[in-house]
């Protein structure tokens, strides 16, 4: 089982070479993965409106923030957990990716999901109510650019007429693209067009549930090879009370939880490095030493 670290934004707090100093460690300490959330703005609470997080909340730009890590790196690779992609104009997500992917040398795997805050939606003047449909689209679309030669997309909601877009990127159309969201349509989307799953914040019984799913689906509607699809489980869901803040702080459980999540059969697992630092890690040298002490932890528990 592979083991991703997604990334902290408060770690820029200690100042930039500080978020590279991370990176560097986290690479060191043998993961498999460095992997960022998406997020461009935070909504203030207001009527109608959903939140989830607080609106001063730091978040470092996704993209941005995986150029610097590819900078500083040479072989982890680089994910994102997940990008909104229906909130960003998909030719340039598209661009941007196959960039990465070049100037990495073929280390990206885009993770991407349909978010759920509205009010960012808003912000970016992109249409919430039709995200998902869009999200179908512009999933064809990226791998559409990926493949390199002369473009025609026709499509509901995106257009490209006689484009091209290069450099063909080390991974090309074969980029991987794991899809978020564990809602009918997303498990669909997965089994469709998906090279893998990441599932985050659902039981261990509804993870199986939609693994399976997903296999039903690829084989009897896309006639797709479901052992060709990977799966991810986060090892533990962003918490949202107190005593979920204390998960990270406990290698035993953490163990417990890593051989847990392998038994059930799952490709790649996630450590979220946020918790961590919610946990007690309360500076990047400690996150250091705390995700040290979980790599250990994890590789003891699982092989």
């Amino acid at each position: 089982m592979k083991v991703a670290v997604v990334f902290p934004s408060i770690a820029f707090r200690e100042g930039p070479e500080r978020v590279l100093d991370l990176a560097r460690a986290i690479e060191d300490m043998g993961y498999d993965e460095i992997a960022v959330f998406d997020h461009v703005v935070m909504g203030h609470p207001g009527k109608g409106r959903t939140t989830i997080y607080p609106a001063k909340m730091p978040i470092l730009e996704a993209l941005m923030l995986l150029s610097s890590v590819a900078a500083v790196t040479t072989r982890v690779s680089l994910a994102t957990e997940v990008l909104v992609l229906p909130q960003r104009q998909p030719v340039l997500v598209a661009k941007q990716v196959s960039t990465l992917d070049t100037l990495s040398g073929g280390r990206v795997r885009l993770g991407i999901g349909v978010g759920w805050q509205d009010s960012e939606y808003d912000a970016l003047e992109e249409d919430f109510g039709t995200r998902g449909k869009r999200m179908d689209e512009a999933i064809d679309l990226l791998r559409t650019y990926w493949a390199g030669g002369r473009i025609e997309f026709a499509g509901e909601h995106y257009q490209s007429h006689d484009m091209g877009m290069e450099p063909v990127s080390p991974q090309g159309a074969a980029l991987p693209l794991w899809i978020g969201g564990d809602s009918p349509a997303a498990l669909r989307r997965v089994a469709r067009a998906g090279d893998g799953w990441m599932a985050s914040g659902v039981s261990d019984e509804r993870a199986l549930e939609a693994v399976a799913e997903i296999r039903r689906r690829a084989e009897e509607e896309f006639e797709r090879d479901p052992d060709a699809i990977g799966m991810q489980l986060m090892l533990a869901p962003p918490p949202r009370t107190e005593a979920d803040k204390g998960f990270y702080g406990d290698l035993d459980l953490i163990g417990e939880r890593a051989a847990v999540v392998a038994a059930l059969g799952f490709d790649w697992t996630s450590v979220n490095a946020t918790a961590v630092f919610q946990a007690g890690a309360r500076s990047v040298d400690a996150m250091i030493e705390r995700l040290g002490e979980i790599a250990a932890r994890i590789r003891a528990e699982t092989g």
